[in-house]
Order: structure tokens, then C-alpha cells, then sequence
């Protein structure tokens, strides 16, 4: 075990998978006009899972099925892809918040306070 998963537990790797995923999530959004561009995604639990087993997290990536197919083979949905990039920055921020709160008590006990 990493100190940085003694000290901050599945967070710190959370933050990582959640970036992971936004940025995904935001090349998605990027191409929603790209003639054939395939949308992806993180399975987030999978690839949280994948990560404490100490593997890669490739397998928890996937392309996304779109509801309604475009004539050009873009797969990208804006209503799905917004949604998405908005739970996972509220996620991503609910991550950042504990990190934050952990890191000023850590800061505080070795001030002595």
C-alpha cells in the first residue's frame, strides 16, 4: 500500500479516475461534430475496482451505445455527455472537498494545533 492510500484511502484514486473520466468526457463533447467519432466512456466502479487490484484500468473503458443513431457514425449524444460531465464534476469535487479537509487536518496536527 501506497503512503498516499494510507493517508488519504480511495480518494486520491478516485480523483485520478474521475479526471480520467472528465476528460474523457469532454473530448466526447469536443467531437459532437466529428463524422464517425466513436463516444467513450469509465465504468467508474469498474475502474475504481481494477485500481485497488493494482491493475490497469482499460477494461473499465467502453464505447457508449448511442439511443439514436447519426447518418454520419458520430455516436455522441450532448444531453447524455453533459449530463455525464456534470455528476462526475460534482463527484470530482466531493473528492477534491475531502482530499482538502484531510490534508488541512494532517497540517494542523503536525503545526501541533
Amino acid at each position: 500500500m501506497m503512503a498516499s492510500e494510507k493517508l488519504f484511502g480511495l480518494h486520491a484514486t478516485a480523483l485520478q479516475l474521475r479526471s480520467q473520466r472528465m476528460m474523457m468526457l469532454a473530448s466526447n463533447i469536443a467531437n459532437s461534430a466529428t463524422p464517425g467519432y466513436k463516444a467513450r466512456d469509465l465504468d467508474f466502479a469498474k475502474a475504481l475496482d481494477l485500481a485497488q487490484q493494482g491493475g490497469s484500468t482499460d477494461g473499465a473503458i467502453s464505447y457508449r451505445v448511442p439511443v439514436q443513431a447519426s447518418l454520419d457514425g458520430n455516436t455522441v449524444e450532448m444531453a447524455t455527455e453533459q449530463t455525464a460531465y456534470a455528476e462526475n464534476a460534482l463527484a470530482y469535487r466531493s473528492s477534491l472537498s475531502f482530499l482538502s479537509g484531510r490534508i488541512n487536518t494532517l497540517s494542523r496536527a503536525l503545526k501541533g494545533e
